[in-house]
């Protein structure tokens, strides 16, 4: 290429329905950009509604292709060679596979990938598919943020109780929550299948943090302040549990969702009614004032969790 002529342009003929061309283009994309001198352009021909490729597509599609502005083309490592020759960081191995024997050892190794290709785009689309989740409306997005910030926090309510129950070697505490954090546990794993990590709230040091001083403060004054401070936690996240449910009775929503909530509200029920029996009544005033606290910052936790 001529240092001192703006180079004639060079179309990229890439197959945009496979995962790993998407990646790829992509990178070159974000390299074109930088080189004022690339002169690149794209076409994705996986496209059924750009009819100029119809009578060719399927041969275009088994190969990596790129087009000069005559309509001539060249194919497999020569195509990738004199895309390489239009990208800063890549000019090298394009000047590298100049040399005898170069394009030809080029050329095996892309036919060997060829071979490799249906496996590893198979691969990756199930790769893309799990970091995409299942298709969540905005609402149904932000309630399961919060149930997944509730549920880390909820596991680490129980790592606090038992950290302070372990300290004081108090054997009932220590049962108590290593069953229920087992729960909490098992929910936080189904919940993490419909919420990739991309969309989970960004605050989640913080959850696990106040989680933790939700069980250990309590645990230091014994076992009722802990079944008390259980039996409201679990309280409220029953009506929050309630109310995702009765929204997607009225609106539907993805296929298992429902039974997920309904199990683990019947889970978080079952702790409350536990808790709650265990906790006895009347409950001191002081404890009263504390389970309406966590009632209370439980409710605010939830409502940051859907923005964050």
């Amino acid at each position: 290429m001529n240092p001192n002529s703006a180079p004639d342009t060079l179309t990229v003929l890439y197959d945009g329905d496979c995962p790993l061309c998407r990646r790829e283009i992509a990178h070159v994309r974000g390299l074109a950009k930088r080189s004022a001198d690339s002169a690149l352009c794209f076409i994705d021909i996986s496209r059924t509604d750009n009819h100029a490729f119809d009578a060719e597509r399927a041969r275009l599609l088994a190969r990596f292709h790129v087009q000069r502005p005559d309509g001539s083309r060249l194919d497999g490592a020569a195509a990738f060679v004199a895309m390489w020759e239009r990208l800063p960081g890549w000019r090298w191995l394009a000047r590298a596979a100049r040399v005898p024997g170069g394009l030809a050892a080029l050329e095996l190794a892309y036919r060997g990938f060829l071979r490799l290709r249906p496996s590893l785009q198979a691969g990756a689309r199930r790769w893309e598919a799990r970091a995409a989740g299942p298709v969540l409306s905005a609402h149904l997005e932000r309630e399961l943020r919060s149930d997944h910030a509730g549920e880390t926090g909820a596991v680490f309510i129980y790592r606090g109780i038992a950290a302070v129950a372990r300290w004081r070697k108090d054997e009932e505490l220590i049962a108590f929550s290593a069953r229920h954090g087992a729960t909490e546990s098992e929910h936080l794993r189904l919940v993490e299948a419909w919420l990739p990590p991309a969309r989970r709230s960004r605050l989640l040091g913080p959850w696990r943090v106040a989680g933790w001083l939700t069980g250990a403060l309590p645990a230091l004054f014994g076992r009722r302040a802990v079944y008390a401070t259980i039996a409201a936690v679990e309280t409220f996240v029953d009506r929050h549990y309630q109310q995702q449910i009765d929204h997607l009775q009225q609106h539907g929503g993805p296929e298992g969702l429902l039974e997920l909530l309904v199990r683990c509200q019947a889970d978080e029920r079952d702790h409350r009614d536990e808790a709650a029996a265990l906790a006895g009544t009347p409950a001191p005033a002081a404890l009263r004032v504390w389970c309406k606290t966590v009632g209370a910052g439980s409710d605010a936790a939830v409502m940051l969790a859907r923005r964050v």
